[in-house]
């Protein structure tokens, strides 16, 4: 049988990495509780960006899940596509990330060719066309957050569809759902770094604690003139929850 080989279980179907070569001859597929290794990589997540008056933080939470069993408990949502530009991840792990490989590579290019950084909203629109282009192939919904000084701190959220809208604030991934209440009744536009800071904090917090697809720690960044000032919150330190 093609299976009994190392390269027939391992190369072939990386998923079979958990079964022994006495394994393979059985021609009955049975549930052997591990099925959740086949299925894709998600980042099924919570990711949220505010803006301030100069500047944006983004935040995301660190858990990456392949259906029942978490993959990375402790991953980096938040991806940087140029100096002052970054972008949050949510969907499928392989999708966002080879998309956001396209941008980092499509503003390398922007910057030499016009010598100075790129804007915000070109990196969002390059994240539109690509996302909505390749709709029907693509599960990424990404919110892209940055600084230029042309109109200082930005927010733009891309849903999965490849819509593109520019946001005060921008929720997104699986655990957002769980608080829309709570970012309704705790946003109020010219709120200061600090209290844009404790917003997403508790935001993540709060969606964390719901939603079984996110957990583990927060990372932000804080993107304004001067650079990028990241933070991180460790699972025992969370203001609220786990529950």
């Amino acid at each position: 049988a093609a299976m009994s080989s190392f390269a027939g279980r391992e190369l072939l179907n990386p998923a079979n990495v958990m079964e022994a070569s006495y394994d393979a001859g059985t021609t009955l597929q049975q549930d052997n509780g591990l099925n959740f290794l086949g299925k894709e990589v998600d980042t099924g997540t919570t990711i949220m960006a505010v803006q301030y008056d100069g500047g944006v933080i983004v935040g995301a939470d660190s858990r990456v899940s392949t259906g029942v069993y978490i993959s990375n408990r402790a991953s980096d949502k938040i991806t940087a596509v140029d100096d002052r530009i970054y972008c949050c991840r949510s969907g499928s792990a392989a999708d966002t990330q080879a998309v956001s490989d396209y941008v980092r590579y499509f503003l390398d290019q922007h910057r030499m060719e016009y010598g100075q950084p790129p804007k915000v909203a070109t990196a969002a629109n390059l994240f539109q066309m690509l996302c909505y282009q390749n709709k029907n192939m693509l599960t990424a919904g990404i919110i892209v957050a940055g600084w230029d000084k042309e109109k200082g701190g930005q927010v733009f959220a891309l849903p999965i569809g490849g819509a593109l809208m520019e946001r005060e604030y921008a929720t997104g991934g699986s655990g957002s759902t769980y608080i829309y209440g709570f970012c309704d009744a705790f946003f109020k536009p010219g709120m200061t770094k600090q209290q844009c800071e404790e917003f997403v904090t508790k935001g993540l917090c709060h969606a964390m604690a719901r939603d079984g697809s996110s957990g583990g720690i927060i990372r932000m960044a804080i993107i304004d003139e001067s650079g990028v000032e990241r933070k991180f919150i460790a699972g025992d330190k969370l203001p609220y929850g786990p529950l």
